[in-house]
């Protein structure tokens, strides 16, 4: 664990001060990785106790179009902690999108808080949230990219590999690579500069746009990127395996006939991760994960597919000392506090 220093703001390598956060690609490897160690940073102050507040008096909008539980904890802890206080609106308690635009819901927002977070479905909301918005906006998760998930994902991974360097770093993402996360792991992945891997059905790729973004940065940074349909080939020498959920939020339930026996093959289990070839291999995931019968959507998988040990990931994975999913949650909170302090502190 990264030890406290005197002052956690003291060597911040860039002025991230009043920035929003609409996308990976918004920022640079610097950029991105600066508020990384700020996280790791103010995660060994909390845990020695010693931690600092950096946002008294601070306020915060939390726009949620879309159901959340790691998003609104993380942030309403990470301000907590920080001596920032949040107010969370839900579609029943504020007129986004009903009575009101999102350029005019920014622009009465701007003049109460001091940020605002939105969690929904379009990029083009949060687009125009923030160009309306003259406080920084932080995206908690669109359909096309997650990158408050990134900064977690990438502090669990540096967690793991030390200061191994990020062109030495390799990551399979495996499943449904049309949406956020799949998306967000490429681009993300390409900007840092590492050995990333998307193990998915071609008619479940990144979108061309994405893929031609990633291979603009991965250019730039020596990243080095693999799109395949074969998964021995994709995930072969990879430290980390990540996966999500095969139907996201807001699709119909009629997807599910089609998506499950397209995906079967890319579920994680123990032979998929043995197939690596390392023993070191990582399992990663956003949640919530459907892992068991625990859940309504764990026991309508098992009935009528007869997948009761777990559908994208098998329950041993999930539970093995392999799994770093928990460590990945809490991290949410580390690095959100750390993107908040980095734009926010005076």
């Amino acid at each position: 664990m990264t030890e406290p220093a005197a002052d956690v703001l003291a060597d911040l390598a860039v002025d991230l001060r009043g920035r929003d956060l609409l996308k990976e690609a918004d920022w640079t490897a610097a950029e991105l990785d600066a508020v990384i160690t700020l996280a790791g940073r103010l995660k060994a102050e909390r845990a020695a106790g010693a931690e600092r507040r950096h946002l008294a008096g601070r306020v915060i909008a939390l726009i949620f179009e879309k159901t959340s539980t790691r998003t609104r904890c993380a942030f309403e802890v990470a301000a907590f902690h920080q001596g920032a206080h949040t107010t969370f609106l839900d579609p029943v308690s504020s007129q986004l999108g009903h009575k009101e635009s999102a350029a005019d819901t920014a622009a009465v927002l701007a003049g109460m808080y001091d940020a605002i977070q939105f969690r929904g479905v379009a990029q083009a909301t949060i687009e125009e949230l923030a160009a309306a918005a003259d406080v920084p906006v932080y995206n908690g998760l669109t359909d096309d990219w997650h990158p408050t998930q990134m900064l977690a994902d990438f502090l669990t991974m540096r967690e793991v590999v030390g200061d191994l360097p990020w062109g030495e770093v390799s990551l399979a993402y495996l499943g449904d690579a049309r949406f956020n996360v799949g998306n967000s792991l490429l681009v993300m992945a390409a900007i840092m500069g590492a050995d990333v891997r998307i193990v998915a059905p071609r008619a479940l790729w990144p979108a061309e746009p994405v893929q031609a973004l990633a291979r603009e940065r991965a250019a730039a940074s020596g990243a080095r990127i693999l799109i395949t349909e074969d998964v021995a080939e994709g995930v072969a020498g990879a430290r980390f395996v990540h996966t999500d959920v095969w139907v996201s939020m807001g699709e119909p339930k009629e997807v599910w006939d089609e998506r499950v026996p397209l995906l079967r093959p890319y579920r994680v289990d123990a032979a998929l991760m043995a197939a690596t070839g390392r023993d070191d291999a990582v399992f990663m995931h956003c949640l919530p994960a459907f892992h068991d019968t625990a859940t309504a959507v764990g026991r309508f998988a098992a009935e009528r597919f007869g997948l009761a040990d777990g559908l994208e990931v098998s329950d041993a994975v999930f539970g093995s000392p392999a799994s770093v999913v928990f460590q990945q949650a809490h991290n949410r909170m580390h690095t959100i506090k750390a993107l908040m302090v980095a734009t926010l502190a005076r």
